[in-house]
């Protein structure tokens, strides 16, 4: 889900001396993602070589991205200049997002128990900032991660568009994770029932996989840029974007718990969020997302998600 910085390309990797022949003498390898693999070029851009196409179909995902890049939000988000097909493999030249890494994904580093001013500051400057873009037709369009059609097709309000989502992924491969989670059935008609029961919410742009990777910083500690949208992004309750936002910041560390609470417990007061709003879209967040990487605790994030549905209070009620 994030890009993860390369030092050296392999010996063998075609592409610097493609973008080469295109004007690009200097471009290098910079990172690799779920989505492909991006090279610095120079000048203010980069180049992506996809790992096949957009889920959305990249004119889809070039609207959205206009439709983000026409908002004076104080971060940078990616915008496409041109895209090319270059022997069935497609090509993005992009936007260069500046600033680097608010941390690395705790998957690769324990985090300390006490979260800092600076990171909350920076979480809630990038959920304020994205909470202000209206949602568009083009979000309206988008499939999120692991789903067969568009979230929002048939539906006219996020709360029943992310029911009928749960219902889908429950039916994928819910077996394999009611094996783990116990009353799991009973648990998604909670989950359902409380999504259905949820208040009108304004739609805003979601980018729905605010992990610390994603979120560019500078040498302030301030946001300078979001990436990496595409995950979960979509149009909806900006309490998704906040509930979502504080249970992935810290995934695997021994502090995830605490800190998952804390987070929700601050962006409840900040943002103006009832509390058990958040825990129903986190429920809601683990059981459309649980089978995207694995279908056992062998997998780290099938594992998390469990964890999460056996101590979410809307789920177990």
């Amino acid at each position: 889900m994030e890009n993860r910085p390369i030092t050296e390309a392999a010996p063998s990797d075609p592409w610097p001396a493609h973008f080469a022949d295109r004007g690009h003498p200097g471009a290098r390898r910079i990172g690799a993602g779920v989505e492909g693999v991006v090279y610095g070029l120079g000048g203010g851009r980069v180049a992506k070589v996809w790992n096949g196409r957009p889920p959305a179909g990249l004119a889809l995902t070039r609207r959205v991205y206009a439709d983000m890049a026409r908002h004076r939000l104080p971060f940078s988000t990616p915008e496409i200049f041109e895209v090319e097909d270059h022997e069935g493999v497609l090509v993005t030249y992009e936007r260069e997002l500046p600033g680097g890494p608010m941390r690395v994904d705790s998957a690769h580093a324990a985090y300390e128990r006490e979260l800092s001013a600076r990171h909350t500051d920076t979480l809630l400057s990038v959920l304020r900032g994205l909470a202000s873009v209206p949602g568009t037709d083009a979000m309206l369009g988008l499939t999120v991660q692991g789903d067969d059609r568009p979230l929002w097709r048939d539906h006219d309000c996020f709360r029943d568009a992310l029911a009928a989502l749960v219902d889908r992924a429950a039916a994928r491969h819910g077996a394999a994770l009611a094996a783990h989670v116990p009353e799991f059935e009973a648990g998604v008609e909670r989950t359902r029932k409380a999504l259905r029961a949820l208040p009108d919410a304004p739609v805003t742009a979601i980018h729905g996989d605010l992990v610390p990777p994603n979120i560019h910083v500078d040498e302030a500690g301030r946001p300078v840029a979001v990436l990496d949208f595409g995950f979960y992004t979509t149009a909806g309750d900006p309490a998704f974007e906040a509930a979502v936002t504080a249970a992935v910041w810290d995934m695997y560390g021994p502090h995830a718990e605490e800190h998952a609470a804390e987070l929700t417990g601050l962006f409840a007061r900040e943002l103006g969020y009832p509390p058990a709003t958040l825990t129903t879209y986190q429920a809601a967040y683990a059981l459309t997302t649980y089978d995207l990487f694995g279908l056992d605790e062998q997998d780290g994030h099938f594992r998390w998600c469990a964890q999460q549905l056996r101590s979410n209070a809307v789920f177990t009620a």
